[in-house]
């Protein structure tokens, strides 16, 4: 059971905001919500091939989605130079 959609969107929007901040992208709160949600199921199939699992809840998957989406926006930084 995960956390439902309203709070994967909160939680989502959360952690893709603190990323930006951390990261200093200047990104709106569309590509924020979007950072933070992919960037958690990135780093969350990630550590399931190493056998770690982050708890459904909102505080496990609020850190898993700010490392995941600091990661797309340093990826997306890599490529574009």
């Amino acid at each position: 059971m995960g956390l439902g959609i309203i709070a994967s969107i909160i939680v989502g929007g959360l952690a893709g905001w603190i990323a930006s901040m951390i990261m200093k992208a200047d990104t709106g709160l569309f590509m924020n919500i979007i950072l933070g949600i992919v960037g958690a199921v990135v780093l969350n199939f990630i550590l399931g091939l190493m056998g770690i699992y982050a708890a459904n809840s909102w505080i496990p998957q609020l850190f898993v989605g700010i490392i995941g989406a600091s990661i797309l926006i340093y990826g997306v930084r890599a490529v574009r130079s």
